[in-house]
């Protein structure tokens, strides 16, 4: 009708005809532009210039596909190819904040007052990071690739508009790192003196994302006063016994937090505890952001200060995990329907006179899984070392009894970027 009513002529259709003959001008014009733009980039593309070339180069996807991809893990025993091992390079002790209270022992308390901000005993940094060395060469030994985040300084004093602090350390990967498939996730997590320890592990990071790798950064929380209850009660371990058992911790749920050690894989199956430094919040984003691929149960045990899973539940293989005697799964049951083998782990041999700073004697269960029939072990640790050859696992021991002081074990020293395997649900 409109073009009828044009050729009738008249002021509406002079108007009409105005009207068509710009819409077609524009037609044209965007046309030719677009003509024109292409061939400058064709011609840009076939430049020799350095430049031009970079930004071209810059500017390529990388191909997430599993078989192209450097990061690829979904459980913690099958073969280990690739790990990131931490530093204990110019560690400090943190400040003596509230969440730093509730995660420690009150026979440390005077410790963390005295040289909060300042470095841990440089005997004890010495030490360990001598241990750590030897440990990465027998990886390599053993046929792993190992990469290391950077050497930073973590003195300087830094503030936001809510806190400041001093920095820790670059020691616990496992903290601050989740691989999930082709995908690494750095945790939000909850100590104030960790608010900048990502960056040691940044240039790795983007090496493993230029070569496909997924890499995702769960929400920076603020870690302001809200984010934790100023008033935490925590004079006892009877205190934190029955504060547990309440469910009260000394996080809130005022944003979203979590330590990535509180998480342990079997496949499309992911077990978390809500800890001292993960909160509900924190593992409904991960339930929200692993869905519908994975599963994330909560799980909860009798322990007075949870925090990180792998000294307390630990999947050493396809249905087996170490459980802690001392600190018994709520949910075990849920285990044993799917037929899984529940191992007790003997007591540790630890001297009650070496500092443990920010752990418990039982870093002796908190391994590391070379594949289902060779764990990494203390060499201090007979008792769990006979237990793996009772089950069949070679073990390769290491000492790392001064690094342990530090916070940690061989499972929260590593972090593994890849093993060789497939995803698979072991409660199917």
């Amino acid at each position: 009708m409109l073009r009828v009513r044009c050729l009738r002529g008249g002021s509406r259709g002079a108007e009409a005809v105005h009207y068509i003959g710009s819409r077609f001008g524009r037609v044209v014009t965007g046309w030719v532009q677009r003509i024109f733009q292409s061939t400058q980039a064709a011609a840009a593309s076939n430049s020799p210039c350095p430049a031009a070339a970079a930004a071209a180069e810059a500017s390529k996807v990388p191909d997430p596909s599993p078989e192209n991809c450097p990061v690829c893990s979904h459980n913690e025993w099958d073969p280990l190819e690739e790990v990131i091992v931490g530093r204990a390079e110019n560690a400090r002790v943190p400040p003596f904040t509230v969440e730093v209270k509730a995660n420690t022992y009150d026979k440390y308390w005077e410790f963390y007052q005295k040289y909060g901000g300042q470095s841990f005993p440089e005997d004890y940094i010495k030490k360990a990071t001598a241990e750590i060395e030897e440990m990465c060469t027998i990886l390599k030994m053993e046929g792993v690739t190992v990469k290391r985040p950077e050497v930073l300084n973590w003195s300087t004093r830094y503030k936001t508009p809510d806190f400041e602090s001093t920095g820790m350390y670059a020691a616990m990967p496992r903290d601050i790192l989740l691989v999930i498939g082709n995908e690494i996730i750095e945790a939000p997590m909850a100590w104030r003196a960790r608010f900048f320890e990502y960056r040691a592990y940044r240039q790795v990071i983007k090496e493993y994302f230029h070569q496909g790798a997924k890499w995702t950064t769960a929400p920076k929380p603020t870690m302001s006063d809200e984010l934790y209850d100023q008033d935490y009660p925590i004079r006892t371990v009877e205190d934190r016994h029955k504060l547990a058992a309440q469910g009260k911790f000394v996080t809130t749920e005022f944003e979203p937090c979590f330590d990535a050690a509180d998480f342990i894989r079997a496949g499309r199956d992911i077990f978390v505890q809500r800890s001292q430094v993960t909160n509900f919040m924190g593992i409904e984003w991960m339930k929200r952001h692993l869905a519908p691929d994975y599963r994330v149960h909560t799980i909860s045990f009798k322990d007075p200060n949870p925090m990180h899973i792998d000294a307390t539940f630990n999947i050493i293989g396809p249905g087996v995990v170490l459980s802690n005697p001392d600190r018994p799964c709520n949910e075990i049951d849920l285990f044993k329907k799917a037929g899984w083998t529940i191992i007790h782990p003997p007591l540790p041999l630890i001297p009650d006179n070496h500092p443990l700073w920010m752990s418990s004697k039982w870093l002796s269960m908190n391994v590391l899984m070379l594949d289902e029939k060779r764990v990494m072990v203390d060499a201090n640790e007979t008792p769990i070392q006979k237990l793996f050859e009772s089950l069949g696992i070679s073990t390769i021991k290491v000492n790392i009894r001064h690094a342990n002081s530090l916070g940690g074990g061989f499972h929260c020293w590593t972090c593994d970027i890849r093993r060789r395997g497939t995803l698979k649900s072991y409660f199917d």
